[in-house]
């Protein structure tokens, strides 16, 4: 599990943060080593193919593509419970491929840094509203998402607001939302996410450092 410390100088603005469990530890490193290799000089030819062909991956299966088993492969430790005759995925599978599936599209085409420790998606989303010229409209899709019903139904519209943060050069702490997903998947998994993501948007205060994660008071993830 990995804490997301505060930093003393910048209290005054970033007063909360929150846990990574040991499949986000797992996919923040996954993910952080693919953005190095994407974001060298030059990029790295066979990183800049995979974003690509993870980028594919989105709404699909875990498994769809067994060349990108370096990015979306699980320990056996953090798989969790699968079905006996391993026919569908587990939700520790599904959470880790689309997390990291969803990064390849927030990471197109930028040269910043789309993966960032700290920063949970209710927090980049009230970002996401200060900078935009149509605040209202990232609230809606927002709005949306906190309403959805099924985990697919999440993740198309976690599909939109991702683009926009991108258009808006603002990171996401993939281990975290990827803590998030598997979450999601359990039982009463929306309702309990939902409120995760809503008390990081209303708790986010404005940073002077767009690249900075707002932090809260440690938080323990329900699930």
């Amino acid at each position: 599990m990995t804490v997301v410390e505060t930093d003393p100088s910048t209290a005054t603005r970033r007063t909360w943060s929150r846990r990574r469990k040991d499949l986000g530890d797992h996919v923040a490193r996954t993910v952080g080593t693919l953005q190095v290799r994407v974001l060298n000089t030059p990029p790295q030819p066979e990183a800049i193919s995979a974003l690509a062909r993870l980028r594919r991956g989105i709404g699909r299966d875990p498994g769809f593509d067994f060349t990108l088993e370096r990015y979306l492969q699980i320990p056996d430790d953090l798989l969790g419970h699968r079905p006996a005759d391993d026919a569908e995925a587990s939700d520790a599978e599904h959470a880790v491929h689309d997390a990291v599936t969803l990064y390849a599209l927030h990471q197109q085409s930028r040269r910043e840094r789309m993966h960032a420790d700290g920063r949970g998606l209710g927090q980049a989303l009230a970002e996401l509203v200060r900078r935009s010229a149509g605040p209202e409209g990232v609230r809606r899709r927002f709005a949306a998402l906190g309403t959805a019903s099924t985990y697919h139904e999440s993740i198309y519209h976690l599909r939109s607001l991702i683009t926009m943060l991108r258009e808006h050069q603002i990171p996401l702490d993939y281990g975290l939302l990827a803590d998030d997903l598997k979450t999601l998947r359990g039982p009463a998994g929306c309702p309990t996410v939902q409120a995760i993501w809503g008390r990081e948007f209303f708790r986010t205060r404005p940073s002077a450092d767009p690249d900075a994660p707002a932090s809260e008071s440690p938080e323990e993830d329900p699930s």
